[in-house]
Formats: structure tokens, C-alpha cells, sequence
């Protein structure tokens, strides 16, 4: 067992060490990229007791776990009634009618011939395209993380009450009408299923192995990851769930993949969602790659050829080693919203201010696969303006993280597939459905 001094130091070399990696390429298992005599270095890897400290840090592991309270939820009084949307959305707004509206998401089409365009007024609109589907990736902000861990200062307090938080987020979905929605860091997942089943909704949810939640005052459980589909559009075809390694050790962050067969054509979509590791650093940058090589070998195991949507907090920016290798040519997946944006990630996904820091970040992502999947359009995250000084979460949001939502086709079969999936691509040869390789 180390020292608090001994671990410091380890840390600090480790740190040293994976910086060195990353500058000389190690993190990038890419033979494009040969080094003397023709080998490609080998990415850092900490020794094994820094290691098993590295994926549970932020569990707050030098605390007690302490107790989960009874789930306010259980007071909810759902209708039980049948509701339409418009019915239900009146539902949740009716606790939040003292408050601001809802901020707004511009909705942006698909750029002509790959190039900028500005953003629509109109904010959700309706779907004409036949078969298109509606899909959803959003942090929704864990309470107990929210209230006793994120010192998010400028934060009306007001806005962080679970009985807010929780009619905000159903507002959200409800008013953009996902088809799928990946959703990150829920600690209340009962209630969510309760009032998204009324419109048809199915889910699935997996905790983290050891929830930092678990270790902070009023928790109500683990946070962990969730699959909602509309069962009216997609049935559930399979499930499989993964707790994400690393060098081949459990980390403490989880999968879930679902495939989902739309009732109209049959034609299936592997949905893929997860949340990385948090924090900053080389160390932390080379450990989400190696999360991103898991994941990309779990999917491998199971997609086959078919559509593929990759969603999640991957909590690394574009220019970290992670957002390379998701979109490796090998992999088949490209980013949605680089696409519609002109070829760059938008400049933020979330925006909070914590402690005196003002956290302007793009972290989240929804990949997909161009050969068989076309980009219709997307909501924007919402202005600076609109945010205002305290940024978010706010009285008018619910989350310091912004949904992401994007409207796809089914593109036609490999077979007779037309010029338009090589366009997204850039390439007119069909990707290897392999992933990038694991790091011994």
C-alpha cells in the first residue's frame, strides 16, 4: 500500500512520464506514424498498484460510503392516466411555472456541399424525411454530484433542487422528441422511466461499479449510464452492458450497447453510450485513450456491419489522443456534429463556473457511421447570451453539460449505397469493422 507522499510522487513521475508518451506518439496506435527502426512506441503504462488507484480516483475513496437516503421520487405523483406529449409536457411544466422558459436550442441542417451554414430560428422542427430518427446525448448532472461535489458558485441554489432538476430534464426530452436517448451521470433513473414510459419509452440503466455519489451526504444510489428508446419506432433486439478497462483492469466507468430494429423496415442500429474518466493531465488523456480502445473492441464484438451511434461524455476534447481514435478511419465512425459545424467540433458542450473558474469545454460526442447513416440535422447548444454570466446549470437549465440532439437516415445497403455516404467520409472505400487495438 503507498503513501500519501509516496503516491504523490508516483503520480508525479507517472504524469512526467505519459506526457513524454504523448509527445512522441505513443499514444497513437497508428503504424502511419513509425519511429526509429521503424517501431511505433508504446503508449505509457503506470505500475499496477498506481493503476488500481488511477481508475477509482475521484471515488472519493479515502471517505466511508454513506448511506443512501430514501428516493424523494417515491413522492412524485405520476398520472396514471394514457398522455399525449403535449399533455405531459404541461405535466412537468406546471412545478416550474414561477421559473424562466427553458433555453432554447437552434436547430442547424445539414450544410450544403459540407459547408458552414448558420442556424435555424425554429428550434425542433418537424421530421419529414421518411424513416429518419431522432437521437439524443446528454450529462444530465448527477444530484448528488450537483449539490455536494461541483461547487458551482454561481449557481442559484433554487436551480440545483432535485424537485427543479428533475421536471427540467424530463422538459428537455420531452420537448425534443428523441427517438434514443443516451444519457450520463443518473441517479435517479426510476422516476425517468416512470414518466418517459407514458410516451412509450423503454430503458436501460447501469451504475457505476463504485459511484463516487455513493460517497457523498443525501445520495440516493449510484450514478451510472441510460438507454432510453421510443418502443413505438425501435423494439429491443439485444442488450450488453461492459464495464470499461484499462491495460485489462476494471475502471469505474461503464457501457451500454443495445441493438434496436426499427418496426417499419427492420433495419437494425447498434446504440452505443458510455462516460470516461473526468480530470485533466497527460495521465488522465492517455487512460481515456485506452477507455476509447476498450470501447471500440466491446463495439467490434457486437455491431457486425450494422448502422452504429456512438454517444457519451468522453470528457476529453477534440485535440486529445480519445477523439482520434474513435474516429480512426478503421473504426467506420465520424463526428455528427463536426459534420454539421463544417468540419470542427463546436466550440463547447459544457459551460460552468466553478469555484473562480469559468470550465468552457467541448467533451461531448455523437459518432455514427457515415456509410450507412446520413446526417440530417442537429440542435445547437445554447448562446452564450443565453446563458448569461452564471453560465450553467442555471434556473432555466438543469445541467452544466448540453443536449446534444441529431436527426439521421438509414442510408441504402453497401450494395447500393450512392455517392452521398462516401461524401461524409471523404473516402469511397468501405471502413475495416475492427477496432484500433489494445495496448498490453
Amino acid at each position: 500500500m503507498l503513501s500519501i507522499q509516496e503516491l504523490r510522487e508516483s503520480l508525479r513521475l507517472a504524469e512526467h512520464l505519459a506526457h513524454l508518451s504523448l509527445t512522441s506518439g505513443g499514444d497513437r496506435d497508428d503504424v502511419s506514424h513509425p519511429q526509429r527502426g521503424g517501431e511505433t512506441p508504446k503508449p505509457y503504462v503506470p505500475p499496477k498498484q498506481l493503476l488500481l488507484y488511477l481508475v477509482r480516483m475521484g471515488s472519493f475513496t479515502s471517505k466511508p460510503q454513506v448511506e443512501s437516503e430514501e428516493d424523494e421520487d417515491e413522492c412524485v405523483s405520476i398520472p396514471e392516466v394514457a398522455m399525449d406529449r403535449q399533455a405531459l409536457l404541461r405535466w412537468v411544466r406546471a412545478p416550474l411555472a414561477h421559473l424562466p422558459p427553458l433555453l432554447p436550442h437552434a436547430y442547424r441542417p445539414r450544410p450544403p456541399a459540407l459547408t458552414p451554414t448558420k442556424s435555424s430560428p425554429a428550434s425542433t422542427p418537424t421530421r419529414k424525411v421518411p424513416g429518419s430518427f431522432r437521437v439524443m446525448q446528454w450529462n444530465i448532472l448527477a444530484q448528488a454530484l450537483g449539490t455536494h461535489a461541483d461547487n458551482f458558485v454561481k449557481c442559484p441554489p433554487a436551480a440545483l433542487q432535485w424537485n427543479t432538476r428533475k421536471y427540467r430534464i424530463l422538459e428537455e426530452i420531452i420537448t425534443h422528441q428523441p427517438h434514443v436517448v443516451c444519457l450520463q451521470e443518473v441517479d435517479h433513473y426510476k422516476v425517468l422511466e416512470q414518466v418517459l414510459a407514458k410516451l412509450g419509452y423503454q430503458g436501460v440503466f447501469m451504475p457505476k461499479p463504485d459511484s463516487p455519489c455513493l460517497y457523498l451526504p443525501n445520495n440516493s444510489g449510484p450514478d451510472g449510464c441510460a438507454i432510453f428508446w421510443d418502443n413505438t419506432k425501435f423494439k429491443l433486439v439485444s442488450k450488453e452492458t461492459r464495464i470499461v478497462e484499462v491495460w485489462h483492469v476494471q475502471s469505474n466507468q461503464v457501457a451500454i450497447l443495445l441493438i434496436l430494429e426499427e418496426r417499419t423496415s427492420g433495419k437494425q442500429l447498434v446504440v452505443l453510450t458510455t462516460h470516461l474518466k473526468a480530470r485533466q493531465g497527460a495521465l488522465l488523456s492517455s487512460l481515456r485513450n485506452e477507455q476509447g480502445k476498450d470501447l471500440l473492441a466491446f463495439l467490434s464484438e457486437h455491431r457486425q456491419i450494422h448502422p452504429t451511434i456512438v454517444c457519451g461524455d468522453f470528457n476529453a476534447e477534440p485535440s486529445e489522443p480519445v477523439y482520434a481514435t474513435m474516429i480512426d478511419e478503421r473504426t467506420g465512425l465520424a463526428s455528427a456534429y463536426a459534420l454539421l459545424h463544417g468540419g470542427k467540433e463546436p466550440p463547447y458542450s459544457t459551460w460552468k463556473v466553478r469555484g473562480e473558474q469559468d470550465c468552457c469545454h467541448n467533451i461531448d460526442y455523437i459518432f455514427y457511421t457515415p456509410l450507412s447513416l446520413h446526417v440530417e440535422g442537429g440542435l445547437d447548444v445554447p448562446t452564450e447570451d443565453d446563458l448569461g454570466p452564471g453560465r450553467a446549470p442555471n434556473l432555466a437549465y438543469p445541467s452544466d453539460h448540453f443536449s446534444l440532439v441529431c436527426d439521421f437516415t438509414f442510408l441504402p445497403n453497401p450494395d447500393a449505397r450512392t455517392g452521398n455516404s462516401s461524401v461524409e467520409t471523404g473516402s469511397d472505400k468501405p471502413p475495416m469493422l475492427c477496432h484500433t487495438g489494445k495496448s498490453s
